[in-house]
């Protein structure tokens, strides 16, 4: 009964993950645009279009912001390896890589 119990609570769990993930992207996404709105941070798009030429040969996977950073996480893979490329949201200058 017990190892049952553990299984259930463990599905749960992992059926909870996405959407956990998912508000953490929604919650991002919010502040970004708030940032932008109040003429804090570049957009995305204007971020992406200065990086993106950069990575050639490299796919893009897509972003993330940190809003207490005001910088953006662009990930990136090639050959198999995962490669993050760290942004300054106000700046659009590259602060970092990261493999």
């Amino acid at each position: 009964m017990r190892w049952t119990s553990s299984i259930l609570a463990l599905g749960l769990l992992v059926s909870l993950a996405p959407a956990a993930d998912a508000q953490q992207r929604a919650d991002e996404q919010g502040e970004a645009r708030r940032d932008l709105r109040n003429g804090n941070v570049r957009s995305l798009r204007e971020i992406e279009a200065r990086v993106l030429p950069t990575k050639r040969g490299m796919q893009y996977l897509g972003p993330e912001y940190d809003p207490t950073a005001m910088a953006y996480r662009l990930k990136f893979i090639q050959g198999g390896r995962v490669v993050f490329v760290d942004v300054d949201a106000r700046t659009g200058q590259i602060l970092g890589e990261s493999h």
